[in-house]
């Protein structure tokens, strides 16, 4: 037996999409407007948009139940999917005519991807990411997880949603620190595959952080708009070929081989963006002390990283925790290290024989360029 499943998805940037004039909500992931509509969000979109999400399927004459769930990494669990089933349950919804909503952070819209994914093996849904990260990273591909025992979307499914809708206007209401874990994510496919929009960062990414991406400058309109464009324009390219990571050299892990560990060994202390900032730093120390990014190229990211307010290094990365973290990238990725490693800035290569005294000398390196001591009179500890 042979079978072929072609997939299909839209990803639109829209404008207010909460405005009962905009037809994209109303009309995404369906042939027409379905009479119901199961909506998925957290707590704190609830507080900020709730009301405005009820008023638009009112005016679109759309039944709308809105299921909200807690926010932040350590409520992303199995049993934040057994409650979204349950509510699917009790609304009755149709299989296919009816598509789920899930309005929110990277953390709502992969719990809601997971549990559309298992009911029924599968209810069409439709994400309209809140964050910078979910508009430009968690929000736009095909996966869906949650933690488990610890350990990063250790359950998932590669589980795409009919459409995703992109809507600028939601970063202005998050708070900096959000801001800056969405660009740890923008910096990453800079440094892969994008010197321009590196450049960019490096020029413009303070004032972008402090506006929120809403392009409040004359002087340079048009910046965050190129960035978003050329970030999620990025990250499409590098998903589409690879949607269900058959090759599993991707260079969109790059940031993404220490930080599963080290973002659950402090949670919830850490934002995901941020971990994913000290594993950058890491491996971007391990590139220059290999000689395929120069001293100059491997400040350069430090002060970005520096500049968009994301550390570099965090106590917990010592050698034990590096150590476990290298060991279960091995296992993620099928017995290898597939390590991206850059070479400059906007190009990468994979590594699979990265040491543990390279990760150690790289995270002893950074601390001591910034950090604090542990204790009164200690610098990083070796053992």
């Amino acid at each position: 037996m042979r079978a072929q499943h072609a997939v299909e998805y839209a990803v639109v940037r829209t404008r207010d999409v909460l405005d009962p004039a905009n037809d994209d909500l109303a009309k995404a992931g369906a042939e027409s407007e379905p009479a119901r509509r199961c909506v998925v969000t957290d707590r704190t979109v609830e507080r900020l948009y709730g009301d405005r999400l009820r008023a638009y399927f009112q005016a679109r004459g759309i039944e709308a139940r809105l299921v909200v769930l807690d926010s932040g990494e350590e409520n992303k669990n199995i049993g934040a999917v057994m409650h979204v089933v349950e509510a699917f349950d009790a609304l009755g919804l149709l299989r296919r005519q009816e598509p789920v909503v899930g309005v929110g952070g990277g953390v709502l819209t992969d719990i809601v991807g997971f549990a559309c994914s298992t009911y029924r093996r599968g209810l069409p849904y439709v994400k309209v990411p809140t964050t910078l990260i979910g508009q430009v990273d968690a929000g736009i591909g095909a996966k869906t997880g949650v933690d488990h025992r610890g350990h990063k979307n250790r359950l998932g499914s590669y589980f795409p949603a009919r459409a995703v809708l992109l809507d600028p206007a939601f970063l202005a209401t998050l708070p900096e620190r959000h801001i800056a874990n969405g660009l740890a994510e923008i910096l990453k496919l800079a440094l892969v595959r994008d010197r321009r929009l590196f450049e960019l960062l490096e020029q413009h990414g303070p004032r972008l952080l402090r506006e929120r991406f809403q392009d409040l400058n004359p002087a340079a309109a048009g910046v965050a708009d190129e960035v978003l464009q050329r970030a999620i324009g990025g990250m499409l390219a590098e998903l589409e070929p690879n949607l269900w990571e058959d090759e599993l050299e991707r260079a969109v892990d790059y940031g993404h081989s220490i930080s599963p560990a080290l973002e659950m060994s402090v949670l919830p202390e850490l934002l995901h963006g941020e971990a994913v900032a000290v594993d950058m730093a890491l491996t971007t120390v391990v590139s220059c002390d290999r000689g395929l990014t120069s001293a100059a190229d491997r400040d350069r990211v430090l002060e970005v990283l520096s500049a968009l307010k994301l550390p570099a290094t965090h106590p917990a990365c010592r050698p034990e925790l590096l150590d476990a973290a290298l060991a279960d990238t091995v296992r993620h990725r099928d017995g290898r290290q597939r390590i991206p490693l850059t070479t400059g800035v906007g190009t990468v290569r994979f590594a699979d024989d990265v040491t543990r005294d390279e990760l150690r000398a790289a995270a002893e390196f950074l601390w001591n360029r910034g950090g604090e001591p542990h204790e009164e009179g200690s610098r990083w500890p070796m053992n």
